[in-house]
């Protein structure tokens, strides 16, 4: 066999790509369990307790959303980066100071939580208040999903989040049927399903999360986690911040038509959500095992992901004015379905991005994710305010769109940078040619940089060996 068959072949073997078929499932059939207890939470709540106490209730989720990225920047990239595929001593070795950061953050914010909570008063500080009790259980259990999924079981993680759904559904049809519907114990029915997965997760892995080797983690990660802190949390701010500026300039129903179309995606992001659980783990074990094909698996799953995101899209565009528009939205269908071209637009911006990003979270290049991510940021809220002011809904999402597209490809040129920085692989002749001295072993500057990293790497592995002892 010759020709592109062969390299095709050759650059990504048929077991392997059996073996990432099989952890994506697991990754999108958890993401689908996880996202649809989310759905059926936030439905309940707002049919049961009147839009006052959903309002709260909203606060207060998207408070959950921020401690979320938080935890999963110290803890987590950290752990998916570093600790993918390794064996099983090793593994709950480095989960034990992981889950440790994240119950560790999930105090703190937790008791940010309720001070605010009593500082507030009134309906939104019961939320708080109750929020702020079920942290710590909150962000525990999302670091077990992780955890397993780094590990290659991600069986593990679909077990621990139906258990947190069957403990859910129950204590929230109990709260109401006693007459306890209110904010505050909907929250803590919500969140008694985490600690129930979060001390199952322990049983699972067989590992207790350590506090004291939660500052040992925080010491030894201190070169990734404050970056992917500032990552996940900045991004996660910039979406925020453009939603309401988008409110203040077009007013609510203008961005309730948008969600809408978001709203839509939905299906999709499970998908988008379910695969980013385990393209991490699997490109650090490409790049430990098999470096040359690391960029190959970064551009094919952009590729598929955009793929996917573009004939979701015109699924939608097909199927609304069929009837399955009036049936999902109701009767804002008509004003969200103009919307579903942007909107799929940005999401394939998104998509695009997401291989690159990938690939710099396998190769340690934070410094690089980060600059991406706060380069996307900086250029989106500028590109929405314009939007909104010049052209209303339309110019909002069209420019947004072209910010998504226009940092993807800023993305994709970091990825080139920091896989000149690492030498331990050439730059691919597709992601823009490289200069003759480019390469392992001919770039004197990245040479330098790589024994710097093995020598980090080292350092790592002997003061886990010091802490562990």
């Amino acid at each position: 066999m010759t020709g592109p068959a062969q390299r095709i072949r050759a650059a990504l073997p048929w077991h392997q790509v059996r073996r990432i078929g099989r952890r994506m499932t697991w990754g999108i059939t958890d993401q689908a369990m996880s996202s649809l207890t989310n759905f059926l939470l936030s439905a309940y709540v707002a049919r049961s307790l009147g839009a006052t106490q959903f309002g709260a209730f909203s606060l207060a989720y998207l408070t959950y959303g921020f401690a979320l990225n938080a935890s999963r920047g110290l803890s987590i990239e950290p752990l998916l980066v570093r600790f993918s595929g390794v064996e099983i001593r090793r593994w709950r070795r480095a989960t034990r100071g992981c889950t440790g950061t994240a119950l560790l953050v999930g105090l703190i914010c937790g008791s940010l939580a309720m001070i605010a909570g009593v500082l507030v008063r009134g309906t939104t500080g019961l939320a708080f208040l109750g929020l702020g009790l079920m942290l710590p259980g909150l962000l525990l259990q999302d670091s077990w999903r992780y955890c397993f999924f780094a590990l290659g079981r991600g069986h593990h993680a679909f077990i621990n989040d139906t258990f947190w759904a069957v403990v859910q559904v129950p204590l929230l049809l109990l709260m109401k049927d006693t007459g306890h519907a209110t904010v505050f114990w909907f929250m803590i029915a919500w969140g008694a399903g985490a600690y129930g997965g979060a001390i199952l997760g322990a049983f699972q892995a067989r590992v207790v999360p350590g506090l004291v080797g939660a500052t040992v983690w925080l010491v030894l990660h201190r070169d990734l986690g404050p970056r992917y802190l500032i990552e996940n949390t900045g991004a996660n701010a910039a979406d925020t911040t453009r939603s309401y500026i988008a409110s203040s300039i077009l007013g609510l129903a203008a961005v309730g038509d948008m969600q809408a179309a978001t709203v839509l995606m939905g299906p999709f992001k499970i998908i988008l959500f379910g695969m980013g659980m385990i393209t991490i783990p699997e490109a650090a074990q490409i790049l430990r095992n098999s470096p040359r094909r690391l960029p190959l698996f970064c551009l094919a799953v952009s590729a598929g992901l955009s793929v996917a995101a573009a004939a979701w899209g015109v699924m939608l565009l097909v199927t609304m004015p069929l009837g399955v528009g009036h049936l999902l939205l109701g009767s804002i269908w008509k004003a969200a379905y103009p919307l579903v071209p942007p909107t799929v637009l940005v999401v394939m911006g998104a998509t695009s991005a997401a291989g690159s990003g990938i690939g710099m979270h396998a190769l340690g290049a934070s410094r690089r994710s980060l600059r991406s991510a706060m380069v996307a940021s900086l250029v989106m809220v500028p590109l929405a305010v314009v939007g909104a002011l010049l052209w209303g809904v339309y110019g909002t999402l069209y420019l947004v769109a072209a910010g998504a597209w226009m940092t993807a490809l800023y993305s994709w040129w970091l990825l080139r940078v920091a896989i000149v920085d690492s030498g331990r692989l050439p730059v691919p002749s597709w992601l823009w040619p490289p200069s003759g001295n480019e390469g392992p072993g001919r770039h004197p500057a990245a040479h330098r940089r790589q024994r710097h990293q093995c020598d980090r790497q080292q350092g790592h592995q002997q003061e886990e060996a010091g802490a562990v002892k």
